[in-house]
């Protein structure tokens, strides 16, 4: 079952309100008479890249010259096994990537909340290896989740490719590969 999680979510500093759309697939396999429920989350971000963050302040404070760390849309793919008996809620999960990494893409925004979300991914620089573990650090705290498989993917503004990183705990999510279209489905367009 795939459908669209509506989340009401407040502008940074303008007191606007409006709704964030998570995309959620719920999965259920039987197999040997063991039933397995999975649940799958895209979590949409922004990273700013910890190195071109510092090279943007070195110019600023050697050459006197401004300069604009690069920042970009990404997307991470929790995949969680919610383990037989325990009941995890979308919330939750959501609530997991959100103490992960804060820099969630914004509903509304006026000028105000623009300067407080380029200051929150200041505070915020991440690398996508970076991304994957703190997603896997919160995962790992939550006793009602099994094995799990973290696709963090960085849609760089800077390179011709994007950085991506997969992590994964459990034979569950255990592969020699991974379907080469998972990662074109990772592109979220507004």
């Amino acid at each position: 079952m795939h459908l669209s999680f509506p989340v009401k979510r407040q502008s940074l500093r303008s007191g606007l309100e409006g709704y964030q759309y998570y995309d959620i697939a719920l999965e259920s396999a039987r197999k040997g008479g063991q039933k397995t429920k999975i649940m799958h989350l895209d979590y949409v971000y922004s990273s700013t890249c910890p190195c071109s963050l510092e090279l943007s302040e070195h110019a600023r404070q050697t050459r006197g010259q401004l300069a604009t760390p690069h920042s970009q849309r990404s997307v991470a793919r929790i995949s969680v096994e919610v383990l037989e008996g325990e009941v995890l809620w979308f919330e939750d999960l959501i609530d997991h990537c959100t103490r992960a990494v804060p820099t969630e893409t914004q509903v509304m925004v006026k000028r105000e909340d623009e300067q407080a979300f380029a200051e929150l991914n200041a505070a915020n620089p991440v690398f996508v290896e970076d991304a994957a573990r703190l997603f896997c650090e919160q995962l790992e705290r939550d006793a009602r989740v099994g094995d799990f498989r973290v696709v963090a993917s960085h849609q760089e503004s800077l390179h011709s490719h994007d950085a991506i990183s997969v992590l994964t705990r459990g034979a569950l999510f255990d592969a020699e590969s991974l379907d080469p279209r998972l990662f074109e489905t990772l592109i979220k367009r507004g």
